[in-house]
């Protein structure tokens, strides 16, 4: 177990908590840097989609990780940035100004969508913004003239100052640039006096409000700011794909981006990129053991199947996800032999009455 003793305020503001952190995030980032002369072409495009889901799943975690309310409708936010970045690149924008219209367009979605939510919780929200996303999905369909309806949108490889950037190592960097400046953002936001507040009305509204936060402005905040980071995920999204249509945003894409944070854990930003590479990783390892069946014995909806296993599983036997299980792994190693096997009971039966609640 590693204990930080404490000597200057400036300890409680770092980054990095000990030498421990430096170490393995600094050789995570030398595999990364060197991933285009380690990785196949195909590994290349997984890790383009990983990092562009982990950006997204960074939106998706401040508002239900930290804030505590529930969408099921921001594929309508990664929609409204692929827009965007199609609609300015094809009037000739530059990418820096594009996609941070795309940003902040979706920002104005999500105050859009936070502002009637302001008095709903639970369920009503999830139907809330259920709703939000069916109706931009038909908005995109329909306004054929803006948006080229079901016909849809082709993009351009990404051209920065006269730079085209082609080449998937290329694309790359700049996904990986942007993820780790989404992440650097959000660690910091969230040890602000607003991402206390963020985190205050998760815990319970009610306290929040006795204690000065105000809510309608917290909420509308984190909506906005969710919204902002899936609409940098729908502009990269927007590049990778280089053709959008409506049927790419739809209810399941919502669904799947909630599944990021729930398996990779809400409440931890780490659990946004695991659960990113998970829901990237496993439908290939079901194509892989599609292969291993019997001839006829693998339906076509067997991806279906086993992701709602999987999501079933992982609520009711691991609802801190990924970065839970291994935080119990790691924590299990530290105090070995003398780690005792209730230690996590208390917050499994929190998880479980915030399910109830």
């Amino acid at each position: 177990m590693r204990f930080i003793f404490k000597t200057d305020y400036a300890q409680d503001i770092r980054l990095a908590k000990h030498g421990g952190h430096l170490f393995w995030y600094g050789l995570l980032g030398a595999i990364l840097l060197a991933a285009p002369w380690w990785a196949s072409e195909y590994v290349m495009s997984q890790l383009h989609f990983i990092c562009i889901y982990s950006i997204v799943g960074f939106g998706l975690m401040i508002l239900t990780g930290f804030t505590g309310q529930v969408s099921l409708g921001h594929a309508a936010f990664l929609a409204v940035g692929a827009y965007t970045e199609a609609l300015m690149q094809a009037a000739g924008v530059p990418f820096a100004v594009s996609i941070s219209c795309a940003a902040i367009f979706s920002a104005a979605a999500g105050i859009i969508i936070g502002l009637p939510a302001l008095r709903l919780k639970g369920i009503y929200l999830a139907i809330a913004t259920l709703a939000f996303g069916v109706v931009v999905e038909e908005i995109i369909t329909r306004w054929t003239k803006l948006t080229g309806g079901n016909e849809g949108k082709h993009l351009k490889p990404v051209e920065i100052l006269g730079w085209k950037l082609d080449s998937d190592a290329e694309f790359y960097y700049l996904c990986l640039a942007l993820t780790v400046l989404c992440c650097l953002a959000c660690v910091n936001l969230l040890r602000s006096p607003t991402g206390r507040a963020f985190v205050a009305i998760r815990d319970s509204e009610i306290s929040a409000s006795c204690l000065g936060v105000n809510l309608a402005k917290y909420k509308t905040m984190a909506f906005a700011i969710s919204a902002a980071l899936t609409g940098v995920g729908g502009a990269l999204y927007a590049h990778k794909l280089a053709f959008i249509s409506p049927e790419q945003f739809t209810l399941f894409q919502s669904i799947e981006l909630l599944t990021i944070v729930i398996l990779g854990g809400i409440g931890f930003l780490h659990g946004a990129v695991l659960g990113a590479a998970f829901i990237i990783v496993l439908p290939q390892l079901i194509s892989i053991a599609k292969g291993w069946l019997p001839e006829g014995m693998a339906p076509s909806g067997l991806q279906a199947v086993v992701f709602g296993l999987i999501l079933i599983l992982f609520i009711i036997f691991e609802p801190l996800g990924l970065y839970g299980r291994w935080l119990k792994v790691r924590t299990y190693f530290e105090l070995f032999p003398f780690y005792r096997k209730g230690m996590f009971r208390r917050q499994k039966s929190y998880m479980k009455s915030e399910r109830l609640r």
